[in-house]
């Protein structure tokens, strides 16, 4: 929080961006996408987010980058850090999310990521599990990729966590290509942490942490895509493999500390 009172026009000034930027944002969604009958189209609304996730990331003072191939076919999985994940991956290509179901409420984002097209998962109820794994079809054979945070929950970054293996029984039965792909955060060492600043997780709350981003002088968000893994019909081992394809990608790009192991939890 002493950054928001070390650099309260900076606040204030990327805040007022910020708000301009999805102000636009949800009036065209609402305007020109529901006037086509697209507002509930996932090629659409994937459009409609990878645009404005770039604008939001440039907004709020974040740069990003990529290396490797964005995949426009099947799944991607990724590591998960934050809130912010979702824009910095949507901002390299489109694509569809998962979330979890409480995000889907929370003021302004929740409605930014309905407009994304993103499917909220009860990741409690094993039921809703097998629905939202059964939305993914029509999806992915539209040619829209479905984007998936298998951890299940965010952590500081210091480790990948077991990857859930359920939301990737469509993928097994389908054959569908999945990618994994590393994420991570870079922010100068005078500044903070990717632990303590720009991971969302233990007991953080949003506003005080998103404000806390802000003032911060520059964030540069970093994807690395591998490469995709296919033909392989057991969740359980598919969840292994991409698991360990995300443990590879963040050694070889610099990541620290090792990973959780074995790489698989049960659901």
């Amino acid at each position: 929080m002493s950054g928001i009172f070390r650099h309260p026009l900076r606040v204030a000034w990327r805040l007022a961006k910020f708000l301009a930027v999805n102000t636009r944002g949800l009036a065209e969604h609402a305007g020109s996408l529901r006037r086509r009958g697209l507002a509930a189209d996932p090629a659409a609304c994937s459009v409609w987010l990878h645009k404005y996730a770039a604008a939001n990331l440039a907004a709020i003072g974040f740069r990003f980058d990529q290396t490797g191939e964005v995949p426009t076919r099947g799944m991607i999985v990724s590591n998960h850090l934050s809130y912010l994940d979702i824009a910095v991956l949507a901002a390299t290509g489109r694509m569809v999310f998962v979330s979890k179901a409480e995000v889907e409420r929370w003021p302004l984002l929740g409605s930014l990521a309905r407009c994304g097209g993103t499917l909220f998962l009860k990741r409690e109820q094993r039921s809703h599990v097998a629905e939202i794994a059964g939305a993914f079809r029509p999806i992915i054979e539209g040619g829209t990729v479905v984007t998936i945070f298998p951890e299940g929950t965010s952590s500081g970054g210091g480790e990948v966590l077991p990857f859930k293996p359920s939301l990737l029984e469509p993928a097994a039965s389908n054959g569908w290509p999945v990618t994994p792909a590393w994420l991570t955060y870079e922010i100068d060492p005078d500044e903070g942490t990717l632990s303590d600043d720009v991971a969302y997780w233990r007991d953080m709350t949003f506003a005080p942490h998103f404000l806390n981003l802000l003032a911060k002088r520059s964030i540069r968000a970093r994807v690395f895509y591998g490469d995709p893994v296919a033909g392989i019909s057991d969740r359980k081992e598919l969840a292994r493999r991409l698991h360990a394809g995300v443990c590879a990608l963040r050694s070889r790009h610099g990541g620290a500390g090792r990973s959780a192991a074995p790489g698989l939890t049960n659901l």
